[in-house]
């Protein structure tokens, strides 16, 4: 499905894959531009799946972090320092991150309003796995019987948004283990697969981050008032690099 560059209804899905941390970071950082200038006509959203990797956010406090570099290098764990909101946290495989281009200016000015959009969706997005979830009030993100299940933290310029969620859906919860999640003593970290499990059940094949990602960016494309469209990674790559 072909975009009309002056139509603002649509939120581009970019299935990325498997995508080593800094291509993404490059990418999603050149695509803010690319909409800041207006070169992208859209917002876009960005799934991938990350190599594990631990990234700190303009909050972090290095005693947050409880393994030194060696550590993560010998468990095959990237470092990275970044822009967006929030602490420490993990990305890995088997967890869906969705890195969110959205010009608040067509929407709402108003980071707190997207931030709850987000949870929103993610929230719905839990419902179809028959996850209970919900806010916790003061603490972004989202929690499932007081345990934490996804991560949210952007950065904005221009009032254009990058950075985005993390959503645990296989994630293996012991790289959790590296740090003080998101800066919050004594959190316990917990994913889709996980509650499965706890509630008795044995998680089916269908439950992969690609099919959580799916269900995540056609809630948020609603609660945006967008039409979510499945859009090739070289379409957006052509925008930044003005080949469109």
């Amino acid at each position: 499905m072909e975009s009309d560059r002056d139509d603002p209804r649509e939120l581009w899905v970019v299935h990325a894959g498997l995508m080593a941390y800094e291509e993404a970071l490059e990418l999603q950082r050149a695509a803010a531009r690319a909409r800041i200038s207006g070169e992208i006509p859209q917002d876009v959203l960005i799934l991938v799946e990350h190599p594990p990797v631990v990234t700190l956010g303009r909050s972090a406090k290095q005693n947050h972090l409880l393994a030194n570099r060696q550590t993560l290098a010998s468990r095959g764990v990237e470092l990275f320092e970044v822009e967006r909101g929030g602490d420490v946290t993990f990305h890995g495989p088997g967890q869906i991150v969705g890195y969110t281009i959205i010009d608040l200016k067509r929407h709402r000015r108003d980071l707190h309003w997207i931030l709850r959009q987000i949870e929103a969706a993610l929230i719905e997005t839990l419902a179809a796995y028959g996850i209970a979830a919900d806010r916790d009030i003061g603490r972004t993100g989202v929690w499932t019987s007081g345990r934490k299940i996804a991560s949210i933290g952007l950065h904005a310029r221009d009032w254009v948004t990058w950075h985005g969620f993390a959503l645990n859906v296989t994630t293996d919860l012991s790289y959790f283990d590296l740090m003080v999640p998101c800066g919050l003593d004594g959190v316990t970290m917990t994913s889709i697969a996980r509650e499965i499990e706890i509630s008795g059940n044995v998680p089916e094949p269908g439950v992969t981050a690609d099919a959580a990602g799916q269900i995540g960016a056609s809630r948020i494309a609603d609660l945006l008032g967008l039409e979510a469209v499945k859009t090739d990674i070289t379409r957006v790559t052509d925008f930044v690099a003005g080949r469109a």
